[in-house]
């Protein structure tokens, strides 16, 4: 490897390092913070927060005697509430036949205090995400009705369209909106692939039909982290042009293309900034969710694809966001329940489960895209977090809080021996799936 090709690898792998540890450690702090402030409103003093584990970097006490500390191993926290044994995220619960401990700590506390504290965790990281998609989706806004342009992307043909053109009609066919069964996914369908597509506009309040690019050429607006696009160096504001040496004017002859290749290299020439590339990639088998439900095996380069001009938007209410971002957060938990069942089950690969690796790669790669993606990125993690804690697993807030359900229901707590056996059996648990997702992380494709 020459020194260009080293120093690129090591700055690589220096950005997803970090994006890594600043991912994990938002999301960690938040956690955290749940717990800490929720225990402290329901009466339970906590001694130590801690960001990280290991040996401490930089520590502090508050006036309320709470030790808040930096650690030297970025990948986790805890909070250490007074009288725990160790150190954790919620406090032991010490043995019920023993002296009643203080009313300020977690085995002293009642239930429902105690039941608050441990779930307050998860449920600031889906605040947390909440709130991360519903500032995307407010700033991003909705696009404008009628259908307007924005600004063009850049193209290596010429395109007849302006800023604040209202798009009326495209290849005859009247652009749909709010409400109208027609959807722009159909329209776009039903449109022949032309070098020339004619649109009817309103420009300066008259109407007037040009005829310009395909509205959907095959423009790189994302990359997928991981994909065969984006291993293979392609950027976003790429447009591929051919495939296999065959013109490409839209989108879906590209996706076509791919599919019939069915994971065999594909020749592609791209343009980037006035220059012409050529690039070989192979796409990969993903199994991907329906609506109606299931999930279908396709084959995929990872690629986004984007219209030929970027509407003009209105700015959605904070109410608007909000509700954005609760259907956000609730469609990635159910997809993620989907996902589980259909792994299990045997429907899809467990390929599709990353361990810490493949997170911090898709870190990386979307720190790279830019600083709305990553946030968006860590949204998506902190949801899966909060939702991984809230598993009935002991050592795991889940855990804690079905221990909490049996107190209720039975009217005592388990005994120091079965909380010990559960907790161990938990960790063996976690463990394991540890492993197994790192397994993936080294030897699925």
């Amino acid at each position: 490897m020459d020194s260009l090709s080293l120093f690129s690898a090591l700055g690589g792998s220096l950005t997803t390092f970090v994006a890594f540890v600043v991912a994990l450690s938002i999301i960690v702090a938040v956690h955290e913070y749940g717990h800490y402030i929720v225990g402290r409103w329901s009466g339970i003093e906590a001694e130590v927060f801690s960001l990280g584990f290991g040996p401490v970097i930089f520590s502090r006490v508050d006036k309320r005697g709470t030790r808040w500390q930096l650690a030297a191993l970025p990948f986790g926290g805890y909070v250490k509430f007074v009288g725990d044994a160790n150190a954790a995220s919620v406090g032991s619960e010490g043995d019920p036949d023993a002296t009643p401990p203080a009313r300020n700590t977690m085995a002293g506390a009642p239930l429902w205090a105690r039941a608050a504290t441990v779930s307050a965790g998860p449920i600031f990281n889906f605040i947390m995400s909440i709130a991360i998609f519903a500032a995307i989706a407010t700033l991003n806004g909705t696009p404008r009705q009628p259908l307007t342009v924005g600004s063009v992307n850049t193209v290596p043909y010429a395109v007849d369209l302006r800023p604040g053109d209202e798009v009326l009609e495209i290849g005859g066919i009247k652009v749909p909106g709010p409400g109208d069964a027609l959807t722009f996914d159909e329209l776009l369908r039903q449109l022949p692939v032309e070098s020339n597509v004619d649109y009817l506009l309103r420009r300066g309040g008259v109407e007037t039909t040009v005829s310009t690019a395909h509205p959907m050429p095959a423009v790189v607006v994302q990359l997928a982290p991981q994909s065969a696009a984006y291993e293979s160096g392609m950027q976003q504001g790429d447009v591929i042009t051919h495939v296999e040496g065959k013109e490409i004017l839209a989108f879906r002859q590209l996706q076509q293309a791919v599919l019939a290749a069915e994971g065999a290299p594909l020749a592609l020439t791209v343009w980037r900034d006035g220059e012409v590339l050529d690039v070989t990639l192979s796409a990969k088998r993903v199994d991907e969710p329906q609506p109606g439900g299931g999930y279908e095996t396709n084959w995929r380069i990872g690629i986004v694809g984007g219209m030929l001009f970027r509407p003009a938007t209105e700015q959605l209410s904070p109410l608007q966001g909000i509700e954005a971002g609760v259907n956000m957060t609730t469609s990635i938990i159910t997809g993620s329940f989907s996902g589980l069942y259909h792994m299990v089950s045997g429907a899809i690969s467990s390929c599709n489960m990353s361990g810490p690796l493949g997170i911090a790669q898709v870190s990386g790669a979307m720190a790279r895209q830019g600083f709305e993606n990553f946030i968006y990125f860590i949204g998506v993690l902190s949801t899966a977090v909060g939702l991984l804690n809230l598993f009935p697993i002991p050592v795991l807030d889940g855990g804690h809080l079905t221990f909490y359900a049996y107190e209720a229901v039975t009217g005592r707590k388990p005994s120091e021996r079965a909380l010990q056996f559960l907790m161990t059996l938990g960790l063996t648990v976690i463990l394991s799936l540890t492993a197994f997702a790192l397994f993936n992380d080294f030897f699925c494709p």
